[in-house]
């Protein structure tokens, strides 16, 4: 692709997110994702193969179904109260409408189908972008009409997406379907939380994003799209299939990692409203995830391939890494210890 183009697409991206974000009229946030939507289709295919052709059709028709959503229910709102403001949203029928509109985009559960299959046809550089910085224009409408939506049915979906989100990477080999539905239980826990301290599903999110992102940086660095080739990786990369391994430790949730914290806070807020049964539920949700974390953790640190040469060392890859890769790892394995700043 050129430069120009790229450089055109990736201004566009980044201009319809933040277009979102500081708007609070309803058709001016439509038209941030739009934007969004339509800056991130050519990326998808650039690789002019059958795949990503396919996986970009599902993408547009997925987020048109949930944009004409968006716009019916903001609409319909505008149509009750006078309000185009998005902290308006006061009526039952268009918050019920918002919800499954926002839950489509985000690929949150039962809404989920999507997001497998389309990762599975991109490079990982456009599975980055979609799973950490489209997930930020959404995920903000969600948050700031958290206190109007309908608890019990944001209750009903975190579980579901919890649930699915563990369930479904079990049998999975490919990488890129694995991140996905690790994205799916993620925002399962976003959800959850999001009625009660929508402060918390915001941490919930960054701490999602430095995870992710450090996780498809040292993806792309290894070029491993698939478990086997996870499993050669220690023989070449040592230092980056350590970090990985604490990476994926940290994803699942282990303490102490920064994957620790947002699990315990959300538990801990649930149990402070008396939802014992439900933190109980989604405890043991974390345990599908956790399982395949564990999986990909032992193969890519405690097993190595069949090893036919005769020579005693392999050939080590250069580690050329950029900064951002260190920089990344650190604050997705290492930031348990804000926690007493963040309860302050």
């Amino acid at each position: 692709m050129s430069p120009y183009a790229l450089s055109m697409l990736m201004s566009s991206l980044a201009m319809g997110t933040i277009i979102t974000l500081s708007s609070s009229h309803w058709f001016l946030a439509w038209v941030g994702l739009e934007i969004n939507t339509l800056a991130i289709i050519p990326l998808m295919t650039k690789m002019h193969h059958p795949r990503a052709t396919e996986s970009a059709t599902k993408y547009f028709l997925t987020q048109a179904t949930a944009s004409a959503l968006l716009l019916f229910s903001s609409t319909m709102n505008a149509w009750m109260t006078g309000e185009w403001t998005i902290m308006d949203m006061n009526s039952y029928t268009p918050t019920t409408i918002l919800t499954i509109a926002l839950a489509i985009k985000l690929g949150i559960a039962p809404f989920h189908l999507w997001l497998p299959d389309v990762l599975q046809g991109l490079d990982m550089m456009t599975c980055l972008i979609l799973s950490t910085w489209q997930k930020l224009a959404p995920m903000a409408l969600l948050i700031l009409t958290s206190h109007q939506l309908n608890t019990n049915l944001l209750i009903l979906m975190a579980l579901a997406s919890a649930v699915i989100g563990g369930w479904g990477a079990l049998n999975q080999t490919q990488m890129r379907k694995i991140m996905a539905y690790s994205s799916i239980a993620h925002l399962g826990w976003m959800t959850l939380v999001i009625s009660f301290a929508p402060g918390l599903a915001l941490l919930n999110l960054m701490i999602y994003l430095m995870m992710t992102s450090s996780m498809f940086v040292m993806l792309m660095t290894m070029n491993a799209t698939n478990m086997n080739k996870l499993s050669i990786s220690w023989l070449k990369t040592p230092t980056l299939a350590a970090s990985m391994m604490t990476g994926l430790l940290s994803l699942g949730g282990l303490p102490p990692l920064s994957g620790f914290l947002p699990k315990w806070l959300i538990l801990q807020e649930m149990t402070k409203h008396h939802l014992g049964a439900l933190s109980a539920v989604m405890a043991l949700s974390a345990l599908l995830s956790l399982f395949f974390y564990l999986r990909l953790s032992y193969m890519i640190s405690m097993t190595s391939p069949p090893n036919i040469s005769n020579a005693n060392l392999t050939w080590r890859k250069k580690n050329d890494l950029s900064l951002i890769n260190p920089i990344l790892v650190v604050l997705s394995t290492m930031l348990v210890p804000i926690t007493p700043m963040l309860l302050m």
